[in-house]
């Protein structure tokens, strides 16, 4: 009569992980994290309540709202299967929609002489999905690790030991993409360390930050 019951406990253990999991990687979607880095950037270089808001609008229309309107549209009008493009051959040709947009972004910014902090933030993600859209057609590279990378080592070069603490996301977010088997721990630190050089490099181009060095 009691045997079933110490089998229930591992049971409610690993859905309790499994739910874990999956709100890390909904709270740190690549589009939530991109939000939340450009209000930070934005506020830090606006000089002024409009220059915020025009900033802030002109950054995620081109890197959050726009892409995920879109991947809704897609996904609504089922040409993906998933939100989260589980398939490699849909990810490649969304990827490219999405270099188009952070492109487009990085040339609004520089067309409207948007601080330099801004622009070097938009050209990196433009890299890096470029990078991604490219890896994409051979291996799938964690866009979670990247998403939650990128924005924390910016705050990091921007703001220093102040940060560090909120490091502790990235093997968070990591962790959870694996235990959901998204990725695999090599796709997870492609990801992180693609986040990693392509903003170190555009602050350094753009000579944006404190600790800034190569």
């Amino acid at each position: 009569m009691h045997d079933p019951i110490p089998e229930l406990v591992p049971i409610k253990n690993r859905k309790a992980w499994r739910d874990l999991a999956r709100i890390l990687s909904t709270v740190f979607n690549p589009f939530l994290t991109a939000l939340a880095l450009f209000i930070i950037l934005a506020h830090a270089s606006a000089r002024g309540t409009l220059d915020f808001w025009w900033l802030l609008f002109l950054s995620t229309f081109f890197t959050s709202l726009g892409p995920m309107l879109y991947v809704f549209w897609l996904y609504g009008t089922d040409r993906i299967s998933d939100l989260d493009m589980s398939v490699r051959h849909e990810r490649e040709a969304v990827f490219g929609a999405f270099v188009v947009f952070y492109l487009l972004g990085t040339l609004a910014m520089l067309a409207t002489h948007a601080p330099r902090l801004m622009v070097a933030s938009m050209a990196a993600y433009t890299l890096s999905t470029l990078v991604v859209q490219y890896i994409t057609r051979y291996w799938k590279i964690s866009t979670h690790a990247l998403g939650i990378t990128a924005p924390l080592v910016a705050l990091t070069l921007l703001y220093g030991s102040e940060t560090l603490p909120f490091l502790v996301l990235i093997p968070m977010v990591g962790w959870a993409r694996v235990y959901l088997k998204a990725h695999t721990l090599m796709q997870v630190i492609a990801g992180a360390a693609l986040a990693t050089v392509s903003t170190i490099v555009f602050f350094h181009l753009f000579h944006v930050g404190t600790n800034v060095s190569l």
